[in-house]
């Protein structure tokens, strides 16, 4: 299941993506989770380099069918996840849906943005995860787009992010 969160993560929001992971998955998905986390938002951060130019700021509304996801990201440096999402039941399969927090989490801190996820409404684990993991992808997509107009400059007032 997280492979194929990972799959259109990708596809959503046109990243170029291959991982590969070992975990303990033996034990549970908890730590594989948050370790890809931490690698994608190590890096995007890497990717982003000095950030100049782009637009720093993405969100999306996302609906999945009866899911809809309200994703919002500035990439200035702090890392914080406000995350109000209840699903109505934790598992899809064997994968527990908590740990779709696990992952923003470990993602905001590495990368060093402010992620903020709201589950609007949604019934379907499945459906809710998917909608989160599309509009993520398409909020950085947008944050991390080159805007012609500021190309070369910080998109920060305060002299660095």
């Amino acid at each position: 299941f997280f492979d194929h969160m990972l799959t259109l993560f990708a596809k959503h929001g046109l990243f170029d993506l291959d991982v590969k992971c070992v975990g303990d998955v033996a034990v549970d998905y908890h730590h594989t989770v948050e370790d890809v986390g931490l690698v994608l938002g190590d890096a995007f951060k890497k990717a982003l380099g000095d950030k100049l130019g782009i637009k720093r700021y993405g969100f999306f509304l996302l609906p999945m069918d009866e899911s809809l996801a309200r994703v919002a990201v500035d990439i200035g440096g702090r890392p914080h996840l406000v995350y109000q999402v209840e699903a109505p039941t934790q598992f899809v399969r064997d994968f527990n849906i908590i740990l779709v927090k696990e992952f923003a989490r470990a993602f905001s801190n590495a990368l060093g943005c402010n992620l903020h996820i709201t589950l609007e409404y949604g019934e379907e684990p499945h459906h809710v995860a998917e909608a989160i993991f599309k509009g993520l992808s398409r909020a950085l997509d947008a944050a991390t787009q080159i805007d012609p107009r500021t190309a070369g400059q910080l998109p920060s007032t305060k002299g660095k992010i």
